[in-house]
């Protein structure tokens, strides 16, 4: 009686330790990996040079926007962004769902939730706010009704 070894080290290995493989059909035993998987650097720059010149500008988003009577929540994203951007918000680098503004009224902090979008009127901008001062207005007010209470202020 023989007792034939592994074939390989990999065998030897624990099964959570080896790498797994699906079976394939036709072609390569081994799926590609990513370039980092291959220990390659990144390319940077590349897919995006690419993507931003294939990405419509904010003019083209509010072209496309729905008419201004509607429901916000039949706005896409981009259109809802180039909006903001169009009526004086600046995104935040820090969390992509926050937008600020600063006039010379009054700053405002606004979010886009899940449910409504929300605005905070700060108390350390401009005008005679006692404390901050907050509004929520559902996706189902028109972008119109919106932008009136937004720009309202407090």
């Amino acid at each position: 009686m023989s007792m034939a070894g592994p074939t390989s080290l990999r065998a030897l290995a624990p099964p959570a330790l080896r790498p797994y493989y699906p079976l394939r059909t036709s072609g390569s035993a081994r799926p590609s990996l990513s370039r980092a998987a291959r220990g390659l650097p990144r390319r940077r720059g590349v897919a995006l040079a690419a993507s931003a010149a294939a990405r419509p500008s904010d003019a083209e988003w509010l072209e496309r926007l729905p008419e201004k009577k509607k429901p916000l929540y039949t706005h896409s994203l981009p259109g809802i962004e180039a909006w903001l951007r169009s009526i004086g918000f600046a995104q935040s680098r820090e969390d992509r769902a926050v937008w600020v503004a600063e006039t010379p009224l009054w700053h405002a902090r606004l979010s886009l939730d899940v449910t409504d979008l929300h605005i905070r009127y700060l108390k350390s901008g401009p005008g005679n706010l006692e404390k901050d001062m907050e509004r929520r207005f559902s996706y189902a007010l028109s972008r119109e009704d919106i932008e009136n209470a937004i720009l309202g202020g407090p």
